[in-house]
């Protein structure tokens, strides 16, 4: 069965869709630690990051760089902080997340956008790509 991440590339799940290449998709995530956190993945469904295809991991961290660049000059923070976890959804997927201060990264304190606040950040990070 696909996962939510693949339902979601294949368009069956709408997303706030940030960037897109052949390869690789970043969107917001609906549930933020903080404003503007950001999922980017491989659009190939792999479980694990380090059983990618060192081309294909190498593919994902310089999008990830990218998304990552446009998020900081969108979203006023400190540091954009990067996680992989991989426990919640088995896909791949970089965690890309504004932060002030070391809370910001626990998923532990969550924001709750409205719909528009998703759609016009999404705009507002895919301007500054």
């Amino acid at each position: 069965m696909s996962t939510i991440f693949t339902r979601i590339v294949n368009g069956e799940i709408p997303a706030y869709k940030v960037a897109e290449d052949d390869s690789f998709l970043a969107f917001l995530d609906v549930n933020p630690n903080a404003k503007g956190h950001t999922l980017c993945i491989p659009k190939q469904e792999v479980n694990k990051l380090f059983d990618m295809d060192e081309e294909h991991y190498m593919g994902l961290m310089a999008f990830s760089r990218k998304v990552a660049k446009a998020l900081e000059k969108t979203v006023p923070c400190k540091r954009i902080g990067v996680a992989v976890v991989g426990l919640e959804v088995p896909h791949v997927h970089v965690h890309l997340i504004p932060i002030n201060d070391m809370e910001d990264m626990r998923f532990i304190k969550k924001v709750k956008p409205e719909k528009e606040e998703f759609e016009q950040l999404a705009k507002e990070i895919n301007a500054n790509l």
